[in-house]
Order: C-alpha cells, then sequence, then structure tokens
C-alpha cells in the first residue's frame, strides 16, 4: 500500500503543519507535487533544507525519488544532492518518524521565494530490482535522514 501521511506530532519541524498532502497534478503525472509547509527564501548560491513534516509509506520492493521539478529547473534550483533516494524502511524511523526533506540549492545569482503551499518538488514511486546471488541483509535502519551514510 501506499500513502503519504503526516509526521508523528514529534516529528514536525518548525511547527509548520502541513496545508497540502502530496498530489499528482494531471491523470497521467509521474510524480506526486510536493509543498511546503513554511516560508522561506533560498540565497543565491546556498542551499535550504525544507522539512515537509509529511512521510510516505510503500512496498519493501519500491523506492521513492524526491526531484525537482521542471519549473524549479527553469529558476536555477535543485535538490542538492541531484536527486533523494528513499528507501520503504525510512518510513516511521525512530529518529523523524520519515519526515521527508528537500535540501534544496540556488545555483542562479537571484534569490528563490517559497512561500507556504509552494511546490518543493515530487515524488515518484518505482520499483526496483537486486541481485539474484545477494547474501541475505540483516541490518535494520534506525535513524532518518542521511542515517545509512554514517557507516
Amino acid at each position: 500500500m501506499r500513502k503519504f501521511e503526516v509526521v508523528r506530532e514529534d516529528a514536525i519541524k518548525e511547527n509548520a503543519i502541513p496545508t497540502k498532502m502530496p498530489k499528482r497534478a494531471t491523470k497521467s503525472s509521474a510524480g506526486y507535487d510536493i509543498y511546503s509547509p513554511i516560508e522561506t527564501t533560498i540565497m543565491p548560491h546556498s542551499m535550504n533544507m525544507i522539512w515537509t513534516n509529511i512521510k510516505a509509506k510503500f512496498n519493501s520492493d519500491e523506492v521513492l525519488l524526491l526531484c525537482v521539478t521542471s519549473g524549479m529547473g527553469k529558476h536555477g534550483i535543485m535538490v542538492a544532492n541531484t536527486i533523494g533516494v528513499i528507501d520503504a524502511d525510512y518510513y516511521g524511523n525512530i529518529s523523524n518518524d520519515g519526515n521527508l526533506g528537500f535540501r534544496l540549492y540556488n545555483f542562479s545569482d537571484e534569490p528563490y521565494e517559497i512561500k507556504v503551499g509552494d511546490k518543493i518538488g515530487q515524488g515518484i514511486f518505482m520499483k526496483y530490482l537486486t541481485v539474484d546471488d545477494e547474501e541475505e541483509i540483516e541490518e535494520v535502519r534506525v535513524g532518518g535522514f542521511g542515517s545509512t551514510v554514517k557507516k
């Protein structure tokens, strides 16, 4: 089952309850538009972290890719690591309950203003494959954003 939910109360950042849940703009849209719960300005050649205060639940053989919209790209805005890869076990993790965050980078020479309810990116669910002869993995996620990098 795939769905979006508001994170638990203690995982909400900046006391900002989401005003819009992710949704597709058209019948054939691959991506779910994701909206900002805060107002912020990303200065030129700088980055801001925007927590959506939303989490996504999906099947264990799927991934949620977080990308900017084409309109944001026209203004010089990109996801700082170029694409966000959200694993199924990020949902409900102990440190942030699976709060989806966009670290946006402004590589233009103009400030980029974001208002509450503006699109800050899109999420695309995809199936993925693993190798047939993979050793069994017993590691369980315990952390949130960037937690698997620390190992």
